[in-house]
């Protein structure tokens, strides 16, 4: 059997953090955070499409039917690049109203002002 030793290089490689503080290690953290998920978000943002939305909302709970008409109407009122998902849960938070009550009131056309408004002032 052969002895492979590892070498631990963990003091090496933390030596430029060792004076940072608990709360500029998590600020560090969240800022590191936010540079793996940044891109993914972009991505994401710039390239969905009906089909991946409309899928996100068949996993929140909603029908084929009322998921075509959520995504219809995010996609009328150029909302696609915030997520239909989003819109109904960030509609449903702000309400503080169940997500699936939300989302069929979308679907029958209500309430497309207010979440066109939540997401203008997002901005």
């Amino acid at each position: 059997m052969n002895d492979l030793k590892r070498t631990d290089d963990f003091q090496t490689r933390r030596e430029h953090l060792t004076h940072l503080s608990d709360e500029a290690l998590e600020q560090r953290f969240w800022e590191l955070a936010e540079k793996l998920v940044d891109p993914m978000l972009d991505l994401a943002h710039h390239n969905t499409t009906p089909s991946i939305e409309r899928s996100v909302l068949l996993r929140m709970g909603f029908s084929s039917l009322e998921a075509k008409a959520i995504v219809e109407g995010v996609m009328d009122r150029g909302l696609m690049g915030k997520g239909a998902g989003h819109v109904v849960y960030k509609l449903a938070k702000m309400r503080n109203t169940d997500i699936r009550e939300t989302g069929l009131k979308l679907a029958a056309g209500e309430g497309w002002d207010e979440a066109v408004a939540l997401f203008k002032e997002a901005r």
